[in-house]
């Protein structure tokens, strides 16, 4: 096992995880795969802001997981804030990964400064929710009804972890 800062040569592995994923849960809350074009927008965003995309690759390169973050609400004063995401591929589900992906992501917050990190989960994805709360993330409440999918209503939960933050915050 490897960790990775991805870079533009695991787009496709990244986006065969989260195609699964939009396909087979409600971990996304997307109805159609992601196109290539849809990813290249995607990998961009990340590089322009700054925000890390992580992994971790198997002994035969296979990315088995990958965690990110990136702006919570497009607004200035949240700027001290990031939703983070965290995906495994399925072969490699139940070994911890998510985990060691999700405190690499808080560590990397941290050095950049972040001062919160917010996860939106689908409220009956459990094995997520005990996740971030064995990472001591403490629930801020659930929207009700707030996605459609697989001909159900779909419920949100929202987790958030504080961080350090920046040693003398700024408005602007």
């Amino acid at each position: 096992m490897t960790w990775i800062n991805c870079d533009i040569d695991q787009l496709e592995a990244i986006r065969a995880i989260f195609n699964e994923a939009i396909e087979t849960s409600t971990a996304l809350y997307d109805y159609h795969p992601r196109s290539h074009e849809t990813m290249q927008a995607w990998w961009a965003a990340k590089q322009a802001g700054g925000y890390p995309v992580i992994g971790v690759q198997s002994e035969s390169g296979d990315l088995m997981g990958f965690a990110s973050y990136g702006p919570f609400r497009n607004f200035p004063a949240y700027k001290y804030t990031v939703e983070h995401s965290v995906y495994v591929d399925k072969r490699y589900r139940g070994r911890g990964l998510g985990r060691q992906l999700l405190e690499r992501a808080i560590s990397i917050a941290e050095t950049q400064e972040y001062h919160a990190m917010i996860g939106v989960i689908d409220a009956e994805n459990q094995a997520s929710i005990a996740l971030h709360e064995s990472l001591d993330f403490q629930s801020c409440g659930e929207m009700r009804e707030v996605g459609f999918k697989f001909g159900r209503w779909l419920n949100l939960v929202i987790y958030q972890k504080l961080l350090k933050g920046p040693p003398s915050p700024e408005d602007g």
